[in-house]
């Protein structure tokens, strides 16, 4: 594979490419580059089939390249500090991250994932949206995308009412859609909807706090939701959850 390195530290790159020489012999190192600017350059320039891209450099982040470029034919790997807001980005349109200090199995297994989506070619659609949420400042219009045997579905945070948990798998509910069977454990949404306005209220259901139509009172008590479902609040959720409603 083609590969291109950017960040804006030598030594990372460097440290990159020498586990790269030693655990990935499928990968071709044929450029690097220290930021926005001349990582943009370099790409025209070389047309690489993966990108190991760092999220925070000195004259931009790495979502700002990409928005830029536009176009985005080849696959990206982000390599990243621990920064709680630029992960939960990626992981809501299902991209691929590694964490500094680079682990050499987690790199070792995300240059695989990149190999079989290069041969796939099938997320496209997960950068374009990625983009599209940096843009818009309105976060309920984000799109997430919702992971099923076929593949991946993007909806609107807004247009999901709740996730109601199916043993290993979870049905999004949405509004005047078909619900969606998501291969993905609710405790994964909870994560990436926590920001959006969202509460787990049982172990069985996250919902969204802007579609509550009315709440009953009782040991936990119930809320109704805006398409007339009931669900339950369990007792040790209710305080924490009543705390939420206020603050929505």
């Amino acid at each position: 594979m083609k590969t291109i390195i950017i960040d804006d530290i030598k030594k990372n790159r460097e440290v990159l490419i020498g586990l790269l020489e030693d655990f990935c012999p499928s990968v071709n190192v044929v450029g690097e580059a220290d930021g926005v600017e001349s990582g943009i350059s370099i790409i025209h320039e070389h047309s690489p089939e993966l990108l190991l891209l760092d999220v925070e450099m000195q004259d931009g982040t790495g979502f700002d390249l990409l928005g830029r470029l536009g176009k985005v034919d080849f696959e990206v790997i982000f390599v990243t500090a621990h920064d709680r807001y630029a992960l939960k980005a990626i992981k809501f349109c299902a991209l691929d991250y590694i964490l500094k200090p680079v682990d050499v199995k987690e790199l070792v297994h995300a240059i695989h994932r990149a190999s079989e989506k290069l041969k796939e070619r099938n997320s496209s659609n997960n950068f374009t949206h990625l983009i599209e949420n940096f843009k818009n400042s309105n976060i309920q219009q984000h799109k997430i995308a919702i992971p099923t045997q076929e593949g991946f579905i993007f909806v609107e945070v807004n247009d999901i009412l709740r996730c109601e948990a199916e043993g290993s798998y979870t049905q999004v509910i949405l509004k005047n859609k078909k619900p969606i069977f998501a291969t993905r454990k609710i405790k994964g949404f909870e994560e990436l909807l926590s920001d959006y306005h969202f509460f787990r209220v049982h172990r069985s259901f996250l919902i969204n706090l802007n579609d509550i139509e009315k709440y009953h009172k009782g040991e936990g008590g119930y809320v109704i939701m805006s398409d007339g479902v009931s669900v339950d609040v369990s007792r040790r959720k209710k305080e924490e959850f009543l705390e939420k409603l206020n603050s929505v």
